[in-house]
């Protein structure tokens, strides 16, 4: 494809950053032993996924053997929040997640509902905070676990979650959280934040899909639960498999230019996200989801009143043969086959017809034409509104 691409849809993925890559390589070609293989061969493959889980560890705070490798948070949430489930139900059946979580966390409880558990979904305010007030009402003392996303993936907005985690521990609860949108945007360490368990992607931070970690304390309070995936012991028998050495290998590097280059890439990202934002808030009839200040710095969650947004996406990622492609979304990538509204615009108190009319920009590091951006943005609306007598 020959076609220019201005890619803002970073909080679906990023792309491999080439240093990553690099690093990969030889574990995809030449370097293909077995991690769990005891010849020389293997060892090879085994030290590089020990490099990689120091690198896993020094990013979030951790000790390498609180680092479990999995496919991604998909299936860290549900080894997390499953296993917590069985080996702490008979402290209690009661679990306290947020209404506006990744659907990973959502549909997990609502699983284990069928099985006995009592979950208590929170709310959240109108710009997607929570009231500290409702969730020390909610946890009780049969809880035994509190699930708070650290940033939302739709509206960026960061919950205070050192502060929840404290309560929750004063209760008697773990406290996990999924940090897919935070780790390596913006410091995460899981002692100052008070986590329990914590879950993240590589490839939300330039690192390869199908790849991910999932921390489990074991200093302090020690957290032990079962195994989901039986097979052969392999990291320390919470997970069993054949390692993706290629992809941890990749993970860890990709961990490491995180934690080196997360305040300039914070500063160049947010600077050219505010500018985006201020010029399309020009735009008659636009406003921004979610809290303005408590937001992570790559993020715009922003409506257009009288445009459908899935029209938006498709005139953008559609345009004439001389114009670039520009890819923006309208939630979580994880549900996009989904007609629905977006659950954490609702759970923020838009009307279905107002989520509708809503898109996400996520930028990352690398600089684009946004002046491209503005005016096709622009040119689709006037467009879209034309078409729409409601707005006129």
């Amino acid at each position: 494809m020959n076609q220019e691409i201005i890619y803002l849809d970073n909080n679906a993925t990023t792309p491999i950053d080439p240093r990553v890559l690099e690093e990969m390589m030889p574990f995809l070609t030449h370097n293909f032993a077995n991690a769990a293989s005891t010849h020389r061969f293997g060892v090879s493959a085994h030290e590089a996924v020990k490099k990689a889980r120091q690198q896993v560890a020094d990013l979030i705070g951790a000790d390498t053997h609180e680092i479990t490798f999995t496919s991604g948070a998909t299936e860290a949430i549900n080894i997390a929040i499953k296993g917590i489930a069985e080996a702490y139900s008979q402290k209690g059946k009661h679990i306290v997640t947020v209404s506006t979580e990744h659907s990973a966390v959502l549909d997990t409880c609502r699983y284990l509902e069928t099985k006995g558990f009592e979950v208590t979904y929170l709310p959240v305010q109108n710009d997607g905070l929570l009231d500290f007030n409702v969730v020390k009402q909610a946890i009780r003392s049969d809880t035994i676990l509190v699930s708070v996303m650290h940033v939302n993936n739709e509206t960026g907005v960061i919950q205070p979650i050192q502060e929840i985690s404290e309560f929750a521990h004063g209760k008697g609860a773990l406290f996990m959280s999924d940090c897919t949108q935070s780790v390596g945007k913006i410091p995460v360490n899981v002692d100052e934040l008070g986590i329990d368990l914590l879950c993240f992607s590589a490839h939300k931070i330039y690192g390869p899909k199908g790849v991910g970690a999932l921390f489990i304390r074991q200093r302090k309070n020690r957290i032990k639960i079962p195994a989901l995936l039986h097979g052969g012991g392999h990291e320390r028998g919470m997970r069993s498999g054949t390692l993706n050495v290629p992809g941890i290998v990749g993970l860890g590097k990709a961990c490491k230019f995180a934690h080196l280059e997360m305040a300039e890439n914070e500063a160049k990202i947010r600077e050219m996200r505010d500018y985006l934002e201020a010029e399309l808030l020009k735009i008659e009839g636009t406003w921004i989801n979610g809290n303005r200040d408590q937001r992570l710095y790559n993020v715009t969650n922003i409506g257009f009143e009288g445009v459908d947004s899935e029209a938006l996406i498709m005139g953008l990622s559609n345009p004439e043969a001389d114009s670039p492609m520009i890819t923006v979304s309208n939630g979580s990538a994880c549900t996009a086959a989904s007609i629905e509204p977006s659950h954490v615009l609702l759970a923020m108190g838009l009307s279905e017809f107002e989520a509708f009319n809503c898109i996400r920009l996520s930028n990352c590091d690398k600089l684009i034409n946004l002046n491209h951006v503005i005016l096709a943005i622009k040119k689709n609306i006037v467009y879209l509104r034309s078409l729409n007598t409601t707005f006129l």
